[in-house]
């Protein structure tokens, strides 16, 4: 079972995360998406563009770090994961897609667009 407070600690991330992509004109879709082997913690919108966030949350770290952690098996992931979510919202087809990662470390938020 993970440490309750790790998980309250990514959630606050989360939320962090989704408030900056709303002070930057998109609205989010969906949050915390689950299918097989995927999890994707932020679908967010703007105009045409959907993009999937992967966030990670850090104490004491630096940002790097917490962007390193978004290595190439947890894209793969997050690739799969997508995928399955434009399959279960046909009203998507044929909207821009990005992949970005956003690290929360000590209540600073990174976005990095188009992290992989």
């Amino acid at each position: 079972m993970a440490d309750r407070s790790r998980v309250a600690a990514g959630a606050a991330g989360e939320r962090r995360a989704a408030l900056e992509y709303r002070r930057l004109g998109f609205e989010t879709v969906d949050r915390n998406w689950r299918c097989a082997g995927a999890e994707i913690d932020l679908v967010v919108q703007c105009d045409d563009l959907i993009v999937f966030v992967e966030v990670k949350t850090r104490r004491r770290r630096s940002l790097s770090e917490a962007l390193a952690a978004v290595d190439g098996a947890k894209q793969e992931r997050i690739r799969l994961g997508a995928q399955r979510w434009l399959m279960a919202h046909p009203e998507h087809a044929g909207d821009r897609i990005r992949f970005d990662a956003v690290a929360v470390v000590d209540g600073i938020v990174e976005v990095v667009e188009g992290a992989f």
